[in-house]
């Protein structure tokens, strides 16, 4: 049965950015209502996420993040200061440096992912967990099929 909502007759693009939009900002709405991380902005979320389980360089997250090398080390400098990441020698060696989190960089990831967590199920409690599940994996072949295995960055909006 055809839709009545003139959201379902939008461009691709609107509707993906305006879900994506939404669906953030609630996120962020959430993760600022417990009261802890007062201190971090969106995209600080970005570069924790950037860091990967074991850690990365600045050169690797400035990658993963499509931005420059001095912007990903502002970032990595603001956050050592209060106190979410460190830098250690790189165990390749040479003058590379190891950003990782440190047990407060992985409060907030813990933090996040249940706030997400909850989001996710209640969305999927809003649209039915199959249909949440057939987005994702719609979505994942629209991406597939528009760029194949490279998957660019997702550039973090500040």
């Amino acid at each position: 049965m055809p839709t009545t909502d003139p959201l379902a007759r939008t461009e691709l693009t609107l509707l993906l950015g305006l879900g994506f939009q939404v669906v953030l900002a609630e996120f962020l709405a959430r993760v600022d209502a417990t009261g802890e991380y007062a201190d971090l902005r969106p995209v600080h979320g970005a570069f924790f996420q950037a860091l990967g389980p074991h850690g990365a360089t600045g050169v690797e997250v400035a990658q993963r993040l499509g931005m420059t090398k001095q912007a990903a080390g502002q970032i990595a400098d603001e956050l050592e200061r209060k106190g979410y990441v460190r830098r250690d020698a790189h165990p390749a060696g040479g003058r590379r440096r190891l950003i990782t989190l440190t047990g407060k960089g992985h409060g907030h990831m813990r933090t996040a992912g249940a706030v997400l967590h909850r989001l996710e199920a209640e969305i999927g409690g809003r649209i039915g967990d199959e249909t949440l599940v057939d987005l994702r994996e719609t979505l994942a072949r629209i991406i597939r099929d528009l760029v194949g295995d490279d998957v660019p960055a997702l550039r973090p909006q500040w």
